[in-house]
């Protein structure tokens, strides 16, 4: 019983190379990315559809006022003509009033005396 059994070394059994399993056919994830993809799209899509109905809302809304303001505009720049020639006028006129040579004629223009050397003439229809 005390006997000496032998003793064998221990089997080493090298880990067996994997089979290469059959490929997975790649419809599968191709379908899931092409359908992400889609489904990106679509939700881009239809952000983008909201966005530009917004913007197109926004814009129906600005033209009544973008027209009111074109023709207050318009309006202005008619006043400001119209100023702009009662200004040329009243400058010209402001120079005649201070200029010497004019001096008389614009007294006689402004007030009802006449110049000693002139004389008033009364045109009378003829009966």
């Amino acid at each position: 019983m005390n006997a000496l059994q032998s003793v064998e070394p221990p089997s080493y059994n090298p880990p067996k190379p994997r089979q290469k399993q059959p490929p997975k056919p790649q419809t599968k994830r191709r379908t899931r990315s092409d359908r992400a993809l889609a489904i990106e799209i679509a939700i881009k899509l239809i952000a983008n559809s909201v966005v530009s109905i917004a913007a197109l809302a926004a814009l129906v809304r600005l033209l009544p006022y973008q027209f009111s303001q074109q023709a207050k505009l318009q309006e202005i720049r008619l006043e400001v003509n119209e100023t702009e020639a009662e200004v040329n006028t009243l400058r010209s006129n402001f120079n005649r009033y201070f200029d010497p040579t004019q001096a008389k004629k614009v007294m006689q223009e402004q007030s009802p005396r006449l110049d000693p050397n002139q004389r008033r003439i009364v045109l009378m229809p003829h009966q």
